[in-house]
């Protein structure tokens, strides 16, 4: 029953179905798993690029696989603004792409394919399993500019929760998202300034950590928690301890508006998940893209 209620239409979108594919590519959703699982047997840590990749997708735009169209010599595209110089996986994305377009040619979009590999992530990482509806179409925008509406990491909750809010998530939806924090790495550019000045949500001996992490230089990483490439509740524990890497991750914490959601996924993981499968859904449906509003890329890098 559990996956009824996860499964039933909460966040439907008209023209979306879960079995879009099934009659023009009933193996699309297989071959991208494939494709993300053998990736990510070689390199664990792409897991929490592919569910970046489906936030700085969506956020922008809609989820219409914009992220991934590459520059031209008009146009400097999404991918290549400061935001997103870091993001990995875009071949993991042309893998599953290239072995779709060999059996079904111009069937399956590029949007569909990073909101797939998303969840096959989560799930490959240990999280939840849940199901998305698709036909999304693919954007014929990506510009730079667009990206100045992606969320900072130096936003304070009420900010997170303003941003976030204009796009219809919850309070719930905001903190079970920076879950995904569960997976992945910071770079010191994105945190150092915490170092600088007098933080008292900040543990002490934390900050040494992290200061010790800075003195390789700005790209230098620090893990979000202890188990970087496990989905598990560990990133709301650590926030529990002062230790959340962000200033937009211990903020959580610090707010009394969500310090509680954060207790609440500490104590309870299944809850955590239920409520991060609900709100990636919500996620992968935002502002998609039907019919003449955009088309199926036969490359996602190139507008057709």
């Amino acid at each position: 029953m559990l996956m009824h209620a996860i499964v039933g239409l909460p966040y439907h979108v008209r023209g979306l179905s879960m079995g879009y594919y099934i009659m023009s590519c009933p193996f699309a959703e297989q071959i991208v798993a494939n494709s993300v699982n053998n990736a990510l047997q070689a390199d664990p840590t792409l897991a929490a690029g592919l569910i970046r990749m489906l936030f700085h997708d969506c956020f922008i735009e809609g989820c219409d696989a914009s992220i991934l169209l590459d520059s031209t010599k008009d146009n400097t595209a999404e991918k290549d603004s400061p935001a997103n110089l870091s993001l990995r996986g875009y071949e993991i994305i042309d893998d599953a792409k290239e072995k779709i377009e060999n059996r079904c040619p111009g069937v399956v979009s590029c949007a569909d394919i990073i909101a797939m590999a998303a969840r096959d992530a989560v799930v490959w990482a240990g999280g939840p399993y849940y199901n998305i509806p698709k036909g999304r179409f693919d954007g014929k925008r990506s510009k730079i500019e667009d990206t100045r509406n992606l969320p900072s990491p130096f936003l304070n909750a009420s900010q997170l929760i303003q941003t976030f809010g204009q796009r219809g998530f919850t309070p719930q939806d905001v903190v079970a998202l920076s879950g995904a924090h569960t997976l992945g790495v910071a770079q010191c550019s994105s945190f150092k300034a915490r170092l600088t000045t007098p933080d008292s949500s900040l543990d002490s001996t934390f900050a040494n950590t992290l200061s010790k992490t800075c003195s390789a230089g700005d790209n230098a990483e620090q893990p979000f928690d202890a188990t970087r490439n496990i989905f598990d509740n560990a990133y709301f524990n650590a926030l529990q301890m002062k230790s959340g890497v962000l200033f937009s991750d211990q903020t959580l914490f610090n707010t009394p508006r969500t310090r509680n959601l954060v207790n609440g996924y500490a104590f309870n993981q299944a809850k955590f998940f239920f409520d991060f499968q609900q709100a990636m859904r919500k996620m992968s449906n935002l502002d998609v893209k039907l019919g003449t509003q955009g088309e199926v890329r036969q490359n996602c890098r190139v507008i057709n």
